[in-house]
């Protein structure tokens, strides 16, 4: 690996472009592998675009195609009657019993997020491209390859349109060009359709899968029924101006086109979660047509526009400015960029700054469906066994994909995910009776998907210290005060205060107490950590877990402000009041770090990436340094103990979690740790890097890919800022040395107040508030307290 000089900085500048203004990512060659391309799409629909001069391949995404069809049928029916034997268990001090019959309470696993296929364009001319570059600006989502071929420049851009619901990739040429277009599919049995206009393909996802790491063949994990299962259908067609399409027996071909735009419409028979996708589902194919027959009769630059003008009044909203790069960085390759950050700890603020909009754009490109939120890789997934199904895992994954949305003004982009935990109660409550014997609420385990299940998984054989967790629908229900309190809608949380209830509910019936008096959860575990027993034997199932015990005060606690600010539920305060009041404490242990367990129990990996248990400091709101400071910081121990070695999204959650501890210097060299280049997964050179941080393209790198990583670093960034709570707004409250000068826009707080800042020499020298009803939070600047009272649509602003 190749260290960068400064005088190879210096070559690069004068050899490619001017410092841009707008955010972009930058290549001078094609992709080779996923972890080097770019990704489109408009919340629904994605494309993954290689830009190869050849033969270019887009691969295809629909983020509602998946397998499986709806299943209310219980895995385990009457597996609660296990629980008090496990509990029996853990009070004889028998782990390695308990972890056995845990076992017996585990369900079936959840479905997979599946691809659609690949778009082929093979162009005539195979000559070498020169003068080749690739460009992904995230203020227009659009992405651009232009290159020459002899005396012809060619450009490609590419982009994907919410208001028209298509791609569009739009080819124009200085001289005419021929090119041929096809398609193909992972999916068994689909077929196509070749025609003058384009091609149009079809087919089913299986109405039943296995995850990837299932220890059976691959050819036996999926089945496959052309009558069942999600349907999807893709029209594919090209408009070129005087130039001559015609079918072949490869695909569409085109001759003689100085321009030609391919439009690309995806639908899916996907019509909730409880209807079959077959006998119930959307006409996909109608879908599909009418889209690519309205976006037929527009013109290209029709498109553009209306795409551009609809995603940009999103990612506008909010900026951030952390100080100017070295113009010779600006004009760097992305990949080539990252590795100088990586290897020269280059001074790169631009840099830090494309990450946090680079989050931003994701979000708006992969979350804007209702009830189907983002998955583990955002919407693009080229793999029918993706890693960890590309599903919903719920004790981290799916809640860290939604940390940026309303603190970066995105927050219509977090209610997929919202909407999508008002159908979990379905589920939910027969998952609290018949795996646990909990007659009220409902409950969430570790893995869900498009289908809302919400048992535990594992078919009896998975380890549970990750299958048997069944604390997420006590995590996901805190979005909902979240959303409240960002937004003050006070018709949505009517709407949605009986799902939090139910959360809080299932809580309150799942609570024993122990010898002490205390309320407990038993059994449980600590995502995804283990123990070694008094037996000196690994494990992880146990009673009072304090991952368990954060995650229900939090739910306890955004219930009880959701019920006092409603006026209802007087009798739950009251019950929700005896339970806070005698939770089980937390503990600092022998090494003063926050306690995982109860007991003092030595870990198998003092390091491991999970720590669930800081859950009350990050994304919870109970453990701070203004109101419990011994327990903020034996906090701070237990990340000192972990270090910083870890994968993408853990260290975006670290960041987070050492803002909150107003440990600035160490939340940013963290985040520069989530920056650590990332070869390509396939790569195979003598230089590929491996384990977590970014890869080429800036997608986190677990590894293999996830994207919670870069949602983590967006809301870290942010978190970095500014914090908040209901009453109170923070300035730079954990603010580095090397961010010393800058400015943000149109951030906003817990108390429904947005703000603008800028600082030079780490203190605020300019601070604007906006709110859209009345509000009066406290203003902690500059070491200073001061209060403020806003008035509905009057800016507010104070120099210092």
């Amino acid at each position: 690996m190749k260290l960068l000089t400064t005088a190879m900085l210096v070559a690069a500048a004068a050899t490619g472009m001017a410092s841009a203004a707008p955010p972009q990512l930058y290549f001078d060659r094609p992709a080779d592998f996923f972890e080097e391309t770019f990704v489109i799409g408009n919340g629904t629909q994605g494309a993954i675009v290689y830009g190869n001069p050849q033969k270019e391949r887009i691969s295809l995404n629909d983020i509602t195609f998946w397998t499986g069809e709806p299943d209310t049928t219980v895995y385990s029916p009457g597996a609660y009657k296990v629980v008090p034997e496990i509990r029996a268990a853990l009070d004889a001090g028998d782990y390695e019993l308990a972890e056995k019959l845990q076992l017996d309470l585990q369900g079936h696993y959840s479905n997979n997020y599946q691809p659609i296929g690949n778009l082929w364009i093979d162009f005539a001319d195979n000559a070498d491209a020169s003068s080749y570059s690739r460009r992904l600006r995230l203020d227009e989502a659009v992405a651009t390859t232009s290159y020459s071929k002899g005396n012809n420049m060619i450009t490609t851009e590419y982009l994907a349109s919410a208001p028209d619901s298509v791609i569009v990739v739009n080819i124009s040429a200085k001289k005419p060009i021929d090119f041929t277009l096809s398609f193909d599919s992972p999916i068994k049995g689909y077929t196509k359709a070749i025609s003058q206009k384009g091609i149009l393909a079809e087919g089913n996802a299986s109405y039943s899968s296995l995850p990837s790491y299932v220890d059976m063949p691959a050819d036996q994990k999926m089945l496959y029924d052309k009558n069942r299962g999600i349907r999807f259908c893709t029209d594919i067609r090209v408009v070129a101006p005087g130039a001559k399409v015609a079918p072949s027996e490869e695909g569409t071909v085109v001759k003689g086109a100085k321009e030609a735009t391919i439009i690309v419409a995806i639908a899916t028979s996907f019509n909730g979660s409880d209807r079959n996708p077959s006998a119930q589902g959307l006409d996909a194919k109608a879908t599909a047509m009418r889209r690519a027959e309205k976006a037929e009769g527009m013109a290209y630059a029709d498109l553009r526009s209306r795409h551009v003008d609809d995603y940009s009044a999103l990612f506008s909203r909010a900026s951030i400015n952390l100080g100017e790069s070295d113009p010779a960085l600006n004009a760097m390759p992305t990949d080539v960029r990252l590795k100088n950050y990586t290897d020269n700890h280059a001074v790169d603020p631009d840099l830090e700054e494309l990450y946090f909009d680079y989050g931003r754009y994701l979000l708006i490109s992969c979350s804007r469906t209702p009830r189907v939120p983002a998955n583990l890789q955002g919407l693009w997934n080229e793999y029918l066994l993706p890693p960890w199904s590309s599903n919903y895992t719920t004790n981290i994954n799916v809640e860290e994909n939604y940390w940026p949305a309303e603190v970066t003004n995105l927050s219509e982009l977090h209610l997929p995910l919202l909407t999508f935990i008002r159908q979990l109660p379905v589920t939910g409550s027969e998952t609290a009776r018949e795996y646990y014997g909990v007659d009220r609420g409902w409950c969430l385990g570790h893995n869900s998907d498009i289908w809302a299940i919400t048992n535990p998984v594992g078919q009896h054989s998975g380890d549970p210290q990750w299958a048997n967790w069944n604390m997420g629908g006590a995590w996901i229900a805190s979005h909902i005060w979240e959303h409240y309190l960002f937004t003050r809608d006070i018709d949505f949380l009517k709407e949605y205060y009986p799902t939090l209830r139910g959360a809080a509910e299932f809580c309150l019936g799942w609570l024993i107490k122990d010898k002490e008096g205390h309320y407990i959860t038993s059994p449980g575990t600590s995502p995804e950590n283990s123990f070694i027993s008094p037996q000196g034997k690994k494990a992880s199932t146990s009673a009072g877990g304090f991952a368990d015990i954060a995650m229900i005060r939090q739910c306890l606690e955004d219930t009880r402000a959701a019920a006092e600010t409603l006026g209802v539920d007087s009798n739950l305060m009251a019950e929700i009041d005896e339970k806070l009041a005698n939770l089980l404490p937390y503990r600092i242990g022998s090494r003063g770090q926050l306690q995982e367990w109860k007991e003092d129990f030595e870990e198998i990996d003092p390091h491991h990436r999970h720590q669930s248990h800081l859950y009350g400091l990050y994304p919870g709101h109970h453990i701070s340094l203004a109101t419990t400071p011994e327990l903020a910081q034996a906090a701070a121990k237990s990340l000192e103990i972990k270090g910083d070695n870890t994968t993408g999204w853990s260290t975006g959650w670290r960041v987070n979690l050492l803002a909150r501890l107003a440990d600035a210097d160490n939340a940013y060299s963290m985040y520069r740790r989530l920056l650590k280049y990332v070869s390509p997964d396939k790569y195979k050179g003598d230089d590929a890097r491996r384990g977590g941080g970014t890869y080429p393209n800036l997608l986190d790198a677990h590894s293999p890919f996830q994207i919670d990583g870069n949602f983590g670093g967006t809301a870290g960034v942010a978190e970095m800022l500014l914090q908040s709570t209901p009453e109170s707004i923070t300035l730079l409250p954990a603010l580095p040395t090397a961010w010393s000068d800058g400015s943000f826009k149109g951030l906003r707080t817990r108390a429904g107040v947005e703000v603008d800042a800028e600082w030079k020499d780490g203190k605020v020298t300019s601070l604007t508030l906006r709110s859209d009803r009345a509000a009066n939070p406290e203003i902690r600047v500059n070491g200073r307290t001061i209060s403020s009272t806003l008035t509905p649509g009057t800016p507010a602003t104070l120099t210092f």
